[in-house]
């Protein structure tokens, strides 16, 4: 038996380790375990803090989801507080949170995850007309012409000639895993190039709403940007303008460039959706309101638990119920002072570090013991079981497609008739991928509504972007707590905070990441990384790109390079991810 570890293994922010015991003779995972190996001190740093500050301290969980703890911890002050915002700071609130999914879902799919799919070397042997051809019959692109192609393909041949690939350098390139045609390769490279200079210009929609991207600027009680038409300082007509551009703009490429190149990529890989299902759990909390968090009713992503694969049923969720939520920490490197079996729910829970790992730099965890620094949240349902769950784009697709969502079920029977995969495939390291593409593709058409929303109110005369009610904290209780939540790109997101005179006493946030790569509960269930594992079949262990393509199908935010090592420690290949 040997175990693999990569380590970090995804190529942005942050530390996430896998570690995969293998049956060498099937080349098959037998078992998986995921280690966060960093520590999140967030909780901790906001304790005594005024909470009308938080949000700018836990905004820095993140350096990549810019918008979504800033957000989900001034949503948990308004809840606590019961703070109501005005109609344009939502439709705002909306905008912003709206322009982070379709910025981050591109970001991922051609900058994180397409180069597990495809072979950047190989792009150099693309006829570019050929290239041209292929991506005229799947869109209507204006910049797909053969020039474009070899643009962008001697571009390619420049890095490899000098001998540095830069952004491309040391891949798993020729791997026999890799399907794509040179045409299909050489049309998602210069795709991946277009989506550097795209992603520049969609950022500028949260500065002109924020001040600044990243981490643009947040405020309890509504937005902080004013709205005069005929102010410099204000938001002003030309940059609502520019906003309206901007929309436009990430239409066009999500039309154009993002869903055509997910539907042409997949066709080459349909067998990866009977792969890296895991769980078959998924947990929404909900988001994107028409009007208010107070009224689920009108939310895009509705809230719930599917489990077991049966989309006939879906189960609420209470995040404020103590026997809903609980966060275990059984094989985590904190302690708890009711015992390290016992779970607890957020607005009871505690932050206690206590590393009692090998000494670093180390060979293997110890999994039988304490292996990360991330705990092990855990859903209980009626039926008083434990459940571990999947959050994420698959969860929120599958939830609106189970609730009859019209575009969302149109949108799935259209791909999978095009794919033609059954609805099975959905559960899979493909359906996770593809859920990113459609979601995107829902978001960035409800967007020009929100827009017009606002743009009506301003007519009508409604300016309000902020409510000033309980600004002055001796109207607060003495004692209050919340839970501020949303449906970050990478699953379901909340931030719970408990309030005493005036000050922060406790303040726990659940991220993603937690839920996803969360290590064994206290009942030994896998978290949904480590189940997605299971069973993968390594074709060649020194160059893993499985473990890559189903990890990186959930999108983690955790690192910036990989290193691959043997069961002796010993590195076998080192890739670098400018």
């Amino acid at each position: 038996m040997t175990r693999l570890v990569v380590d970090p293994i995804t190529r942005i922010e942050g530390h996430l380790r896998i570690e995969a015991q293998m049956d060498d003779a099937n080349k098959t995972i037998t078992a998986a375990y995921s280690s966060g190996t960093m520590v999140r001190g967030i909780e901790v740093i906001l304790r005594g803090r005024d909470p009308r500050d938080a949000w700018a301290f836990a905004q820095r969980i993140c350096g990549v989801c810019t918008v979504v703890h800033g957000l989900a911890s001034v949503r948990a002050v308004e809840d606590a507080l019961k703070y109501k915002i005005p109609p344009n700071a939502q439709l705002i609130r909306n905008l912003m949170i709206g322009a982070q999914y379709i910025h981050d879902h591109v970001m991922h799919f051609y900058h994180l995850h397409a180069l597990d799919w495809v072979d950047v070397v190989s792009a150099l042997s693309a006829d570019p007309k050929a290239t041209s051809e292929l991506a005229q019959s799947l869109s209507s692109y204006p910049k797909s012409s053969p020039g474009y192609f070899a643009d962008m393909q001697k571009k390619l041949k420049t890095f490899v000639e000098s001998g540095q690939l830069g952004i491309f350098a040391q891949g798993y390139w020729g791997h026999p895993a890799y399907k794509l045609p040179p045409e299909a390769n050489l049309m998602a490279v210069s795709h991946y190039l277009e989506a550097l200079t795209w992603q520049r210009e969609v950022a500028k929609l949260h500065a002109i709403f924020g001040g600044k991207n990243p981490h643009p600027n947040f405020l309890v009680g509504g937005v902080p940007c004013a709205i005069d038409l005929n102010s410099d300082s204000a938001l002003n007509a030309k940059r609502l303008a520019q906003v309206q551009d901007i929309i436009g703009l990430m239409r066009d490429f999500v039309d154009q460039v993002y869903l055509p190149d997910t539907l042409a990529i997949a066709s080459f890989y349909k067998e990866w959706g009977s792969q890296g299902e895991g769980l078959g759990n998924f947990l929404t909390y909900g988001d994107f309101p028409t009007t208010g968090l107070d009224d689920p009713t009108t939310f895009l992503v509705p809230a719930g638990v599917i489990l077991n694969r049966d989309l006939s049923v879906t189960y609420p969720i209470d995040l404020n119920a103590p026997e809903q939520i609980q966060e275990y920490v059984t094989h985590s490197w904190y302690d708890y002072s009711s015992g390290k079996d016992q779970g607890l729910h957020p607005y009871q829970g505690e932050t206690q570090l206590n590393y009692t790992g090998p000494t670093p730099p180390y060979k293997q965890l110890e999994v039988e013991k304490e292996y990360s620094w991330l705990k092990s949240p855990r859903w209980i349902g009626p039926d008083g079981k434990m459940y571990a769950v999947e959050v994420g784009p698959l969860a929120r697709v599958l939830m609106m497609y189970a609730k009859g969502q019209p575009q969302a079920k149109e949108l799935v029977d259209s791909m999978l008739s095009k794919l033609n995969l059954p609805i099975s495939a959905l559960y899979s390291t493909l359906g996770r991928t593809a859920a990113r593409t459609l979601e995107t593709k829902m978001i960035a058409d409800l967007m020009p509504t929100w827009y017009d929303n606002l743009i009506a109110n301003i007519k009508a005369g409604d300016t309000i972007t902020f409510n000033e009610t309980l600004w002055d904290p001796s109207s607060w209780p003495q004692r209050a707590q919340g839970v501020g939540y949303m449906e970050a790109p990478r699953g379901g997101l909340a931030h719970w905070i408990v309030i005493e005179n005036g000050k922060i006493a406790n303040y726990q946030a659940v991220v993603p990441s937690t839920w996803n790569a969360g290590p064994r509960d206290a009942q030994g269930q896998a978290g949904a990384y480590e189940a997605a594992l299971q069973g993968q079949v390594i074709e060649k262990p020194e160059q893993p790109i499985e473990i890559l393509r189903t990890i990186h199908s959930f999108d983690p935010c955790i690192a910036c390079a990989v290193h691959l090592t043997d069961v002796k420690g010993e590195e076998v290949l080192k890739v670098k991810v400018c």
